[in-house]
């Protein structure tokens, strides 16, 4: 996978996480994961069409999806991921990826982005678009979100 495809989703989070009153945001580790992943948690799957094709999951922890919610929703406690909680999870994702993709077109590729759709439980079973997926972790405030990428070859 092209390093220039996997920056603009570290730059949107970099740029997107702050605003939403996150003050300390930084990238963690790296990886290769296969084609057919196992999560549970929130995942939140959005589709990219375009140049680029292929898909972007966000994975959450249930416990850190309710801090990431409780402080979107301006510090309200979230003791369960209710619809309120979800429909900011999923508003999270769709700015991420918007961002992203305003990213792409400063280089000059453009994508469009897939309404999110947002899955919770244990042991969810995702097939990515291509047989190599790129897994990055982004932090903040110590709250980790796993962002793997997939494009088509």
């Amino acid at each position: 996978m092209d390093v220039t495809h996997v920056n603009p989703f570290i730059e949107s989070f970099m740029k997107v996480m702050p605003q939403l009153g996150f003050a300390e945001v930084r990238k963690g580790g790296l990886g290769i994961k296969g084609q057919d992943l196992t999560c549970s948690g929130i995942i939140i799957l959005v589709g990219i069409v375009g140049a680029l094709k292929g898909n972007v999951v966000y994975r959450i922890d249930t416990e850190h999806a309710k801090k990431i919610a409780s402080t979107m929703m301006m510090g309200m406690p979230v003791e369960q991921l209710d619809d309120m909680a979800r429909s900011a999870l999923s508003e999270l994702s769709n700015m991420l990826t918007a961002t992203a993709a305003t990213e792409f077109a400063g280089l000059g590729i453009s994508i469009d982005i897939s309404t999110p759709t947002l899955l919770s439980g244990d042991n969810i079973s995702v097939k990515m678009s291509s047989k190599q997926v790129l897994s990055v972790e982004l932090l903040a405030n110590d709250t980790s979100v796993e962002v793997l990428i997939s494009f088509e070859n």
